[in-house]
């Protein structure tokens, strides 16, 4: 959705942007579809730093979001398309024929009063529509991709994102994942029709510090400016360099910037048809 700019009132304004949230249709959160969110991040109970860089941040509920849309034939109404703050895409309030309520992701271009259905059958591929990767015709744009059959859609669930089918084959199917990367996957897992909403949002400038804060988001500070007990590259006069390491070191003095932090061998290795695109600044 379209990115709202405000004047210029404050420093912090001027370089700042936020959504405009002209796409959602409902403010508060269907009351049971929700779930506290009990906070994971920062300190533990002996006040070490468990999870660095994450403290604090808005209150906020979990929408309980229906990855795997097991109500198979049963066409389901969209009732409202809402905000979450748990995610970058809309999530959409639907209802099915038998009166069941229960949030999914929504597409771009999903309105209040369409029709989704999720089948195992062949089915109108449509927008929000879901069936099996063997189903869908093959070029179509899908989200929210099952790996293992049954599990529920772990691929491709971002704000704006999409992944395009390549091809079926044998009993894998091959689709194309946003970095590039080309895998297989098994032809009977599931997946939507359509392009996640609020591709607009890696436009949005949070401008202070104090934003960031609100998403739980903690200040970084550059290992050179600590001290030697708590980081490889601190220690020296002023703002001086990393000293004689071979290299730059993470906080746990690992190799960093540019190693390859993929496990050799790995289970999946043989389901990747080609590696992802490596983007270059």
């Amino acid at each position: 959705m379209p990115i709202k700019v405000y004047k210029p009132t404050t420093p912090g304004r001027r370089i700042s942007s936020v959504d405009s949230f002209s796409d959602v249709t409902k403010k508060n959160p269907e009351k049971s579809l929700v779930t506290i969110l009990r906070q994971k991040a920062g300190r533990n109970n002996q006040g070490v730093i468990t999870v660095r860089h994450q403290a604090g941040g808005a209150k906020k509920l979990y929408r309980l979001v229906d990855f795997r849309q097991e109500k198979f034939d049963i066409p389901a109404e969209v009732l409202a398309i809402e905000y979450d703050p748990n995610r970058g895409p809309r999530i959409a309030l639907i209802k099915y024929a038998d009166n069941v309520k229960s949030y999914v992701l929504a597409p771009a271009g999903l309105k209040v009063g369409d029709k989704v259905v999720s089948s195992k059958n062949l089915v109108e591929a449509k927008n929000g529509n879901r069936m099996p990767l063997f189903q869908i015709p093959i070029g179509l744009f899908i989200y929210n991709v099952e790996v293992t059959p049954g599990k529920g859609g772990q691929l491709v669930r971002g704000a704006g994102m999409s992944a395009q089918l390549v091809g079926v084959e044998g009993d894998f199917a091959l689709i194309k994942l946003p970095s590039g990367e080309i895998r297989k996957v098994r032809k009977e897992g599931m997946a939507s029709i359509g392009m996640l909403s609020n591709a607009d949002r890696r436009l949005i400038r949070w401008g202070k510090a104090g934003r960031m804060r609100h998403r739980g988001i903690k200040p970084r500070v550059k290992g050179k400016n600590m001290n030697p007990v708590d980081h490889p590259h601190g220690g020296g006069e002023g703002h001086s360099p990393i000293g004689q390491k071979r290299g730059p070191m993470t906080v746990y003095g690992q190799k960093a910037r540019g190693v390859k932090t993929r496990k050799p061998g790995k289970w999946s290795e043989k389901f990747i048809i080609k590696r992802r695109v490596k983007k270059t600044a």
